[in-house]
């Protein structure tokens, strides 16, 4: 078994797909192909479900890109290490990252980019539910993201921002005070919400639960941008971190007179020693 066997194998897990794992890997895809093929021969068992319109993993190859992944990070920092003796830094990190955070994250990619031109960053953009999976499965080195306490667990997390969320509203709308609002008066109007699997969708519903306000959901999005053209058009309110809030600053703002929704981002990533490329980038979070 090579290490480019687990590769593949890894990429058509993670891309869902022959034809994008070989896209990703510079591959035609009758080389992917027969490169799984080649291994699930030579392991006795097959690795994926294929059917015309997907491609899955079978338990064993669930099993199967666990250790290769486990493989390939091993095989990764030995090069690492060697690379750092020989005043090099090179290797691949991938980063799991929030729609529309980056606290810390722009000024310490410039500043590896300055130091170590030949890291490979890959950003990797998802719910914070799936973040964290992808943290515990190894499939992203670290995340900047928003966790709570039980979320943080069998991680290595380092707070970046503590922020509080505010109600964002149409200009037009009318509210009973200029500056503040009630959970029980957001409780009457029509709602903005995320998905679920959104840490601000996490945050909201504790808050209202906390609260003991009972809510709906008017319209629900998994994009900040159409959140905010919702709000706009003056279809619903939305409850958002204040630093996304402030991207928009023709909507107007209404904090919460009691307990409001907040958030913790933080730095975080599985733990164990991490590769020198990810502990360059850590270095240089802030």
């Amino acid at each position: 078994m090579e290490l480019r066997q687990m590769e593949v194998v890894v990429a058509v897990a993670e891309e869902g797909g022959f034809t994008a794992a070989a896209r990703r890997l510079h591959l035609v895809q009758s080389a992917v192909s027969g490169t799984v093929r080649g291994l699930e021969q030579e392991l006795g068992v097959r690795l994926f479900d294929r059917t015309t319109h997907r491609v899955a993993l079978t338990s064993a190859g669930e099993v199967f890109v666990v250790a290769a992944r486990t493989a390939l990070r091993a095989a990764e920092q030995a090069r690492q290490v060697v690379d750092a003796v020989r005043g090099q830094l090179r290797g691949t990190i991938t980063v799991g990252i929030m729609q529309g955070v980056w606290a810390g994250l722009h000024g310490a990619l410039a500043a590896l980019r300055a130091e170590h031109p030949a890291v490979v960053v890959r950003l990797r953009q998802a719910a914070v539910a799936d973040i964290r999976q992808a943290l515990r499965d190894g499939s992203v080195d670290l995340a900047v993201v928003a966790l709570d306490r039980q979320q943080q667990r069998g991680l290595v997390t380092r707070l970046l921002a503590r922020e509080e969320m505010v109600l964002v509203a149409s200009p037009s709308r009318v509210f009973a005070e200029a500056d503040w609002v009630s959970f029980a008066e957001v409780a009457e109007l029509p709602m903005v919400d995320f998905t679920p699997g959104w840490a601000i969708r996490y945050a909201v519903d504790r808050a209202f639960r906390a609260a003991l306000v009972e809510r709906g959901t008017t319209f629900e999005v998994n994009d900040i941008v159409a959140a905010s053209e919702l709000v706009r058009h003056d279809l619903g309110v939305c409850v958002m971190p204040t630093s996304i809030a402030a991207r928009f600053p023709d909507l107007a703002v209404r904090r919460f007179t009691e307990h409001a929704p907040s958030w913790d981002v933080m730095v975080a990533r599985p733990g164990g020693q991490e590769s020198a490329a990810v502990a360059a980038l850590l270095r240089h979070i802030t």
